[in-house]
């Protein structure tokens, strides 16, 4: 067993234990720091297998930006957990099935890296960054079009149920204030300027 089997095993156990831990504690806080440690697991696995730039995005993209988000709106909000919780059961059934999916679709994977013979080692200038674009603009170019309209369709969606009109919100229409004219804003009005006032005053 080579030193690099014995730490992808040890990377490997990590990432279940932090996956399991995820989604089993009760608390989101903690729920989102394992979270970064299995994505953080997961890069390290990525480095073994010689896929540098998928490691650093992962780390940077996910660890670095989206899980700080995550944190700030859970550690902001204050989350009815037993609110949440209500309904679980209606979904159980399609969770299931989901689930049963999923560990049939790993189980062809793992079966098929274990039968097939094991790929040769890449030179020690061969740049994966470039493989990676070769074969995503190329090979696989429609499916990447498709899956970015879909996070474009699924980001205009949240947007669109989110956003909530407020009546007590002052709205500015810049058609209107075009066409506002100086007798409409502005009145002139006729007064006695303080110095004849003063004047008159001493007078009497």
């Amino acid at each position: 067993m080579t030193f690099e089997l014995i730490l992808f095993y040890i990377f490997g156990a990590i990432l279940l234990g932090a996956a399991l831990a995820m989604i089993t504690v009760r608390n989101p806080v903690h729920a989102a720091l394992f979270l970064v440690l299995a994505f953080v697991t997961a890069a390290a696995i990525w480095l073994l297998a010689e896929a540098e730039f998928l490691a650093i995005v992962l780390v940077l993209v996910y660890v670095g930006a989206v899980m700080v988000l995550f944190l700030f709106v859970v550690m902001m909000l204050d989350v009815n957990l037993a609110r949440l919780r209500e309904g679980m059961a209606d979904f159980l059934p399609a969770g299931l099935v989901v689930a049963a999916a999923m560990a049939t679709v790993l189980t062809l994977v793992i079966t098929r890296y274990i039968t097939m013979d094991p790929p040769e080692r890449a030179a020690a200038d061969h740049s994966n960054t470039g493989a990676l674009g070769a074969i995503l603009y190329t090979e696989y170019v429609y499916p990447f079009e498709i899956a970015a309209v879909i996070l474009l369709v699924a980001i205009i969606a949240a947007i669109a149920l989110t956003m909530r009109r407020r009546t007590d919100t002052k709205y500015i229409d810049p058609a209107e204030q075009v066409r506002v004219r100086r007798q409409d804003r502005v009145r002139l009005v006729s007064m006695e300027s303080a110095s004849r006032e003063r004047g008159g005053d001493r007078s009497e």
